[in-house]
């Protein structure tokens, strides 16, 4: 059988090549999700408490809103019954089968697709862009073209919301907070990426300005929104023209 030549010609080819050396994603996840009785936290129905936050305070006021790694789909439900036309995408199957249950028995409309991210070319078209824990297990060399895209599809003016592990709190189920070399020379990410609100203000700085960046607010079960206190909630909003 012939070998293709392993022959790095574009940024593409660099990006795939680095992809190759890391854990293929779509296995782990399918598998994460395939167990639904399993004790993982944000298994629970409920929307994060810095996005209904935001809701309740008009800060967002419905419009489109695409969800990046939105797993079984919580927020993007929360937001189709809040005013958003709701867009939603995740690596895993089973994550998509779930949610897409868990908004029929709602009778709510989300329009979710099993994907990558990075195949998503939106141009202006989205008043919110959300991320509940994508970013952190992403591989740095992927990074720079998630920012890209997700300033893309904004439209002026328009809003990302972002949850991420914070450091300092291994011990409460967070993550390492490592630098993006030691990712590679490890070859993993210890569960997640942790970022430190200096490192979160660099790399998004200049793509958005800063509305709010907090801890997250620790939910008990019996609230009707779901919090932990080990990750950033942090809300950023693209830059206007002139």
């Amino acid at each position: 059988m012939h070998k293709m030549p392993e022959t790095i010609k574009t940024n593409v080819d660099l990006l795939h090549m680095l992809d190759s050396l890391m854990r293929e994603p779509v296995p782990f996840w399918d598998k994460f999700y395939s167990d639904r009785t399993k004790g993982v936290p944000f298994f629970v129905d409920k929307p994060d408490e810095n996005l209904v936050s935001y809701v309740e305070s008009e800060i967002l006021q419905g419009g489109r809103m695409l969800e990046l790694g939105c797993g079984p789909g919580r927020n993007a439900i929360y937001a189709a019954l809040h005013d958003f036309d709701v867009d939603a995408i995740d690596l895993s199957e089973e994550a998509i089968a779930w949610a897409k249950e868990r908004a029929a028995e709602k009778n709510i409309q989300v329009n979710f697709t099993c994907g990558s991210v990075f195949d998503l070319s939106p141009e202006s078209e989205y008043d919110l862009v959300y991320d509940a824990g994508c970013l952190h297990h992403l591989w740095p060399h992927r990074r720079i073209g998630y920012m890209e895209m997700i300033h893309h599809a904004l439209k002026d003016g328009g809003y990302f919301g972002l949850t991420c592990f914070a450091p300092g709190f291994t011990e409460m189920g967070g993550a390492m907070e490592l630098s993006d070399w030691d990712v590679y020379r490890d070859r993993s990410m210890h569960g997640g990426q942790a970022y430190s609100q200096e490192k979160l203000s660099e790399l998004l700085g200049g793509y958005f300005e800063l509305v709010e960046i907090r801890l997250m607010k620790e939910c008990a079960e019996k609230d009707e929104v779901f919090g932990v206190p080990f990750l950033w909630t942090s809300l950023w909003r693209k830059h206007l023209k002139g």
